[in-house]
């Protein structure tokens, strides 16, 4: 069973939205069993939309489009697609309906332009959109399927779940699935991890290994192929072991898990409370240990003491030290710590100064370097890092450090 994939939309043409939707539906589909031989991007043009979709239906058994369904004059998905098949656009009084109880539930007056989202090609099969007014299309065309979906995540991706997998694994019975393990490390780099699992990497199907970088982050994928989940997961089994035992305490999590809800969970676990003083960071710490779920029984306080002043003021760092060593510094991140302990009365405190980036560097403070200091009731640690990269790179870089830091050091 082949499948391919077509992004629709001249924004992801020209790099100003990123194609999230072709990433998750690839890997699902490979945990359907289902393979994935071609990805294709096109403008909202409807000549070349449509030359698109009659190739992919020459080569592959299902066609899914992602994008083109809204209200609006360039969303011209459903009318390629009534095109390329001969059949006539055709008013469902059913979706209507929908897109007038979510405006209705919404108190807004709906625009004239979201009728033509009830139009769609004859024979087609609607799925309805809880999180939006653009229906999913499933087209079933000669021996070949198209299925359309709408282009924000946020709706694509719950209506995939709910809808369109069921669909496809009682249409198309594969022999065999596909079970994912991803394995992930932090602090070391691409080419320790890789050094490491050498021999891991070479394995050939159908049970396989490959190795994906991160910013401060590698992750290791198994890949087993086989006709039953059961089957998949005592392939998976033995090479996960080997990898644990040769990375051990670089493991940070699995699969869904993140750096932030990893550390939450020990702190939880712990009885410990955590509060953080940013610098360069600029909150994106705090930010992350407020992503996670239930946090506030941990996550006490954060801010952001960006001027010298603030820091002096906030958390008691003495300016005789900024001006010794200066605002990026091993003494004043350790007081960064310690102050924001002290102030916010928890268990740990964490400290982060640093060089950011574009500008502000120099030859003894190049950009990249960043103090990180952590603060617990029996020690202060703190570590000198240089990072590099765009300077969203660099505060990424320090959070994931520091993260580290508290996950290494509780």
């Amino acid at each position: 069973m082949k499948a391919e994939i077509i992004s629709i939309g001249t924004e992801l043409l020209l790099g100003h939205i990123v194609n999230t939707n072709a990433a998750y539906l690839s890997r699902r589909l490979a945990e359907l069993g289902i393979d994935l031989y071609f990805q294709t991007t096109v403008g909202d043009n409807p000549q070349r939309l449509t030359q698109t979709i009659r190739k992919a239906l020459v080569r592959s058994d299902v066609v899914i489009l992602t994008g083109g369904l809204g209200p609006t004059i360039d969303d011209i998905t459903s009318e390629s697609v009534a095109n390329l098949i001969s059949k006539p656009l055709v008013f469902d009084a059913s979706v209507w309906r929908d897109i007038q109880k979510r405006f209705g539930s919404m108190g807004v007056k709906m625009p004239s332009g979201n009728k033509r989202q009830a139009m769609v090609p004859k024979g087609a099969i609607c799925l309805r959109n809880n999180f939006g007014t653009a229906p999913a299309l499933i087209v079933e065309y000669m021996d070949k399927v198209i299925i359309c979906l709408p282009g924000p995540p946020r709706e694509m991706e719950p209506l995939f779940e709910d809808q369109v997998a069921s669909y496809l694994k009682k249409r198309f019975k594969s022999e065999s699935i596909i079970v994912v393990r991803t394995i992930k490390i932090v602090g070391l780099p691409e080419s320790f991890v890789n050094n490491i699992v050498r021999d891991l990497l070479k394995m050939p199907p159908p049970t396989t290994v490959g190795i994906y970088a991160k910013l401060r982050e590698v992750h290791l994928v198994i890949m087993a192929k086989a006709r039953s989940p059961r089957q998949c997961r005592r392939a998976i089994s033995p090479i996960e072991k080997e990898i644990v035992s040769r990375l051990r305490n670089n493991i940070f999590g699995y699969d869904g898990d993140t750096l932030e809800s990893i550390v939450g969970m020990m702190l939880l676990k712990k009885k410990l409370t955590i509060s953080v003083a940013e610098s360069c960071t600029g909150g994106l710490l705090s930010k992350r240990f407020t992503d996670v779920n239930g946090s506030s029984r941990y996550f006490m306080t954060g801010i952001v003491t960006y001027s010298n002043e603030s820091k002096s003021s906030f958390l008691g760092v003495k300016r005789a030290d900024i001006v010794r060593f200066g605002a990026v510094s091993n003494e004043v991140a350790s007081q960064m710590a310690s102050g924001i302990k002290y102030f916010a009365c928890t268990d740990i405190g964490i400290g982060i100064t640093g060089v950011a980036g574009p500008a502000g560097g120099s030859l003894r403070k190049p950009i990249g370097l960043v103090y990180i200091a952590i603060k617990t009731s029996k020690k202060c640690i703190a570590k000198e890092f240089r990072f590099s990269g765009s300077r969203e790179d660099v505060r990424h870089q320090a959070s994931q450090a520091a993260l580290d830091m508290v996950r290494v050091n509780i």
